[in-house]
């Protein structure tokens, strides 16, 4: 007699296909997170060493008076930038691990909440990144309307 203990949700089971391809899905979910703190780690890094390294530049031509400054200036900006953009790209990292590991936690334990709580990583996932994508596409489309109207 088969065994049939899948979870009924809104009418769907998950059966053990679904849960092959959800395991697969959490282990390259969790693979890709790690490698988002990496690279997030790395953005940090970067930030730090790109304003030493403009620092360090502007104090080697001491002979450009205030483009010194503007050097300089630079180097900070970009090192705000690039920890800003490790920051931004932390926390989709984040709730992608989170869904790894409490899939993988549910479909080990046949626990509902865990599945549930993964889901609910899942979705924050991709909420954060459709809402990021919304601001990157309305600065680009903002940058493009005053570069028309600057030209006219």
């Amino acid at each position: 007699m088969e065994q049939n203990q899948d979870t009924s949700l809104f009418g769907l089971n998950i059966d053990q296909a679904s849960k092959n391809h959800l395991s697969e899905a959490a282990r390259w979910a969790k693979f890709l997170a790690i490698i988002g703190f990496i690279g997030c780690g790395l953005l940090v890094i970067i930030g730090i060493f790109a304003g030493s390294i403009f620092s360090n530049l502007s104090s080697q031509y001491p002979g450009f008076g205030d483009a010194q400054t503007e050097v300089r200036g630079f180097g900070a900006i970009a090192a705000v930038i690039y920890i800003l953009i490790a920051i931004l790209y932390f926390f989709p990292c984040l709730f992608l691990y989170n869904f790894a590991s409490k899939m993988k936690a549910a479909l080990v334990a046949d626990d509902q909440n865990s599945l549930n709580t993964s889901f609910q990583n899942l979705k924050k996932t991709f909420r954060y990144l459709g809402i990021l994508t919304i601001i990157v596409l309305s600065f680009y489309v903002l940058v493009f309307l005053i570069g028309i109207i600057g030209n006219a």
